[in-house]
């Protein structure tokens, strides 16, 4: 149920059109920390921070295949050392990322460029990595996993059973899209093994989607996706050894269609680290495993009553120190998001950031100068600021408390990129009335490397931005966060219609002090010079730095709690004098889309119309990792599910509702929007609707589509809640 967000979910927009690997894991860094690798102008670059000088590493000339006529566009790219580059293009979205394409490997030395995977299908490969003395590429295609002999192109296929429902070395649906499972294999320290999940599908059913339109017989399309209620697809850890193409199973305790295994890593050669949630998600264990004999064991273990997030800061790597005796580990055992240093068995646990606030995410371990950096902000939790904290503290004495690295003269959300050995990071910044700036600093010292290209130096505001942040509290005396967008030339003497962005779910917050996170992506117009008030605001469950108190109390009553936060919210800022109670809109997309829903059908008196867009309309409809998380399972919590399910309140519609979903969505299916019409059209009510062919959950696809989303959007909410002063 992920979703799209104020300019934030304008970027979200594109990550769901495709945005490629190289962009996801942002700057390019060299391995010496010292500079950053670019692909610009047709060339690969390494370009000093310091300076901005630019050398060329990888000339055009070499990017081109014998006989081509035309050079490769990475779209990412790894070196091995000065010696190789593995070039990533031609790629394929699969379901969210372009994580499909082509691989090719260029020998610095000689100027060989060479295609991988030959006799596998085009845009087949995925994930491709070199071992760790450069002299092999593994990689997976169609389901199964293979290494390549980087000299002499002889390929062996370490797996032969995969398929649709059987699958090697990547993960189906929901692991991919709830716990971001997309890499599944890891070559072992030594290059001697590689080990990888199976996830074994054929248990789960398929949900089928129909293709109408692009041939006179329909299409069906099946996706394996395992609805709330149903056991998980059970996954299983295999390490196959290279010199026989030995697998060996990894003999991990507990039923595995009652269990998750999220995260797996080799902690030393001959030894795997793993974690494991049970089905609740209530339960982690932090398990080893032999690769020898199989054999595992349990040395660390939490619980908690509602559900454990995720160690999701890195889904690729585990953050050993201490020469391997410590590892990093964040959790929410103490009431807040904290980072926890713990031995390697597992009996001394010291937490690094002891103190009553969450931090964000882990972004960088500088342990020469003995320090963890991290986000946080402790004081408001719509901004973001870099920390730093002791990795190995001497006591807790004042001078191992947490230390703000980005200075407290920029107000709002900053965040870093930090390179290897945390010498230096790309530091970007914003603010409601500040565009996005960055500049390159060094650390431990927090200087700027280029001064006249500073963010001091280089900020511009934006005096246009008329954004006021407020915290309001309800009846039911819940403070909560929020942010008005006043129109422009507003007029104290008369009163403006509202338009509230909802989100609600407990993937993503909506108030967060951003540049362009008020700007509403969909209209067509400008909302403020059209006379709009427009309103965003955190309910509880949001993923806010509030504590895992706030975050939590939404178990078992998502759609419940957040949604009379909401609504009550919405009560207290419609008090403003300026606001008109008899023009308020809602609107929101996936998770906003549910939240509108029930806003629109069980607070009348508030939200005379709504556009609901990819909506959840059932809980029972959604996916089981995510859904059980949050609610529990749904034969212990009946009642909780209906409550919190859209669908049983639409007897109660009163105002004008706009529903759009698109047929081709795999995340949230179309049959959510097709039973919202049914109880609708049972109960007599009057609505507006549309279907769009073969689209999925961000709507990208199909020529025209957004331009006519935009439009069908922007006209709805003219006509039902005028614009301007009154």
């Amino acid at each position: 149920m992920k979703k799209i967000i104020g300019l934030a979910s304008l970027i979200i927009f594109l990550f769901m059109h495709g945005i490629s690997q190289a962009q996801k894991k942002g700057v390019n860094w060299a391995p010496d920390g010292l500079a950053y690798y670019q692909y610009k102008s047709g060339q690969i670059l390494r370009i000093d921070p310091k300076t901005s000088a630019e050398t060329v590493v990888v000339k055009a000339e070499q990017l081109q295949p014998s006989g081509s006529g035309k050079s490769l566009v990475p779209q990412s790219f790894d070196f091995y050392g000065n010696q190789q580059v593995l070039i990533f293009t031609n790629t394929a979205r699969v379901w969210r990322y372009q994580t499909r394409g082509d691989y090719w490997v260029l020998n610095l030395a000689n100027n060989q460029l060479r295609k991988l995977g030959k006799g596998l299908p085009d845009q087949s490969l995925m994930f491709a990595k070199f071992s760790p003395d450069g002299r092999q590429v593994a990689y997976v295609s169609e389901h199964n996993l293979f290494t390549e002999d980087v000299s002499s192109g002889i390929i062996r296929k370490l797996t032969t059973d995969g398929s649709r429902k059987l699958i090697n070395g990547t993960f189906d649906w929901v692991y991919e899209e709830e716990f971001n499972c997309r890499d599944g294999f890891r070559w072992s320290p030594d290059g001697r093994e590689i080990a990888f999940w199976q996830i074994d599908a054929t248990r789960i059913r398929d949900f089928y989607m129909i293709n109408n339109t692009d041939s006179v017989y329909s299409r069906i399309i099946p996706v394996e996706y395992p609805k709330v209620g149903e056991a998980p697809s059970p996954a299983k850890i295999g390490v196959v050894n290279l010199a026989n193409a030995f697998v060996r199973w990894m003999k991990i305790d507990g039923d595995p269609s009652q269990h998750y295994l999220t995260r797996m890593e080799w902690s030393a050669p001959g030894e795997l680290i793993v974690q494991q949630l049970d089905r609740r998600q209530q339960e982690s264990r932090l398990i080893y495993c032999s690769s020898k004999d199989g054999n595992s064991r349990t040395f660390w273990a939490e619980n908690d009553d509602a559900w454990i997030d995720l160690n999701t800061d890195n889904p690729m790597g585990w953050y050993w120190i201490n020469n391997g005796e410590d590892f990093l580990w964040v959790s929410e055992k103490d009431g807040w998001r904290h980072v926890y240093k713990i031995s390697r068995d597992g009996k001394n646990v010291t937490d690094l950031t002891k103190g009553a606030y969450d931090i964000g995410q882990i972004k960088a371990i500088d342990e020469k100068n003995n320090y963890l950096y991290v986000t946080a902000s402790p004081d408001n939790a719509t901004q973001l600021y870099l920390y730093r904290v002791k990795l190995n503290p001497a006591g807790r004495s004042g001078k191992d408390e947490p230390e703000l690295v980005s200075g407290n003269k920029l107000k709002g959300t900053h965040d870093y990129d930090i390179g290897p050995y945390a010498r230096f990071a790309r530091h970007t910044f914003s603010n409601a009335s500040t565009p996005p700036v960055a500049e390159w600093v060094s650390l431990p010292d927090h200087k700027p490397l280029q001064s006249n290209k500073s963010i001091q130096a280089t900020m511009k505001q934006n005096p246009n931005m008329r954004v006021e942040y407020m915290q309001v509290v309800t009846e039911d005396n819940i403070q909560l966060d929020a942010w008005v967008h006043k129109p422009a030339s507003m007029n104290p003497t008369k009163k403006y219609p509202v338009v509230f962005y909802v989100y609600g779910e407990a993937a993503a917050a909506t108030v967060g002090d951003s540049y362009g996170n008020h700007s509403n992506f969909l209209y067509n117009g400008d909302m403020g010079a059209d006379g709009y008030v427009q309103v965003a605001l955190d309910n509880r469950g949001t993923p806010s730095l509030k504590g895992a108190g706030w975050r939590k109390s939404i178990y078992r009553k998502n759609g419940q709690v957040n949604i009379r936060d909401m609504a009550m919210g919405a009560k207290k800022i419609l008090e403003l004098p300026y606001m008109d109670r008899s023009r308020v809109a809602v609107w929101g997309w996936s998770g906003g889309g549910s939240s509108t829903l029930h806003l629109m059908f069980r607070y009348p008196e508030i939200f005379q119309t709504g556009i609901s867009i990819a909506a959840v309309t059932n809980l029972l409809y959604y996916d089981n990792i995510y859904t059980e998380r949050y609610m529990g399972l749904p034969s212990e919590n009946p009642e909780g599910y209906k409550l919190g399910s859209a669908i049983n309140y639409a007897k109660d519609l009163k105002g004008n509702l706009l529903v759009i979903h698109g047929t081709g969505d795999d995340n949230v299916h179309y049959s959510n929007a097709e039973s919202l019409v049914n109880e609708l059209v049972k109960h007599n009510k009057t609505f507006s609707f549309i279907a769009y062919p073969n689209r999925s959950h961000s709507m990208a696809e199909g020529e025209g589509t957004w331009e006519h989303l935009s439009k069908l959007y922007t006209n709805f909410l003219r006509q039902h809640c005028p614009p301007g002063g009154k």
